[in-house]
């Protein structure tokens, strides 16, 4: 009997579980792009994705995201088939945007958020874990990605619209 008392209450703690609500993301909602800088190796900050970077990031209660960023200045193609752009209109399009989705998560003890990427513009973020510095202060996101081959580090500055 004690058993099967034991074996209930096993499975009634499961059920509760398994019903509670996950927490909610302090990242949820629309976040626009203010800034899309880096930060050279000696200290400067400069544009990295142009004078007006367009962006949007969107984060729904479970964490579920979707990031795009967008350089202002790109070149536009000569014709209106993609498939029929130049090399430098190729580039442009290609390094002037950085998009990617999955889940993120918030670890308040190391100050990080935590991307676990699905799919991305850059092939070789899909699959991939990657954790950045953050900042929030009342409606403004702020991280830092980790440093770049040359020592650069982008800085991502959002405001929350919603």
């Amino acid at each position: 009997m004690n058993r099967l008392i034991g074996m209930t209450f096993a499975m009634l703690a499961g059920l509760a579980a398994r019903e509670a609500p996950a927490a909610e993301s302090p990242l949820r909602g629309t976040w626009v792009l203010v800034a899309a800088d880096k930060i050279l190796s000696g200290g400067e900050r400069v544009r990295d994705y142009g004078e007006k970077p367009k962006g949007r990031l969107i984060v729904d209660a479970a964490g579920r995201y979707s990031l795009q960023i967008f350089k202002s200045e790109r070149l536009r193609f000569a014709t209106d088939s993609k498939a029929d752009g130049s090399a430098d209109e190729f580039k442009s399009a290609a390094m002037g945007s950085s998009t990617h989705y999955g889940s993120v998560t918030v670890d308040d003890a190391n100050g990080l958020l935590v991307f676990s990427i699905e799919g991305s513009s850059f092939p070789n973020w899909e699959g991939t874990v990657q954790k950045r510095q953050y900042a929030l202060d009342g409606g403004t996101l702020t991280y830092r990605v980790p440093p770049r081959a040359d020592g650069s580090i982008p800085v991502s500055v959002w405001r929350k619209l919603d």
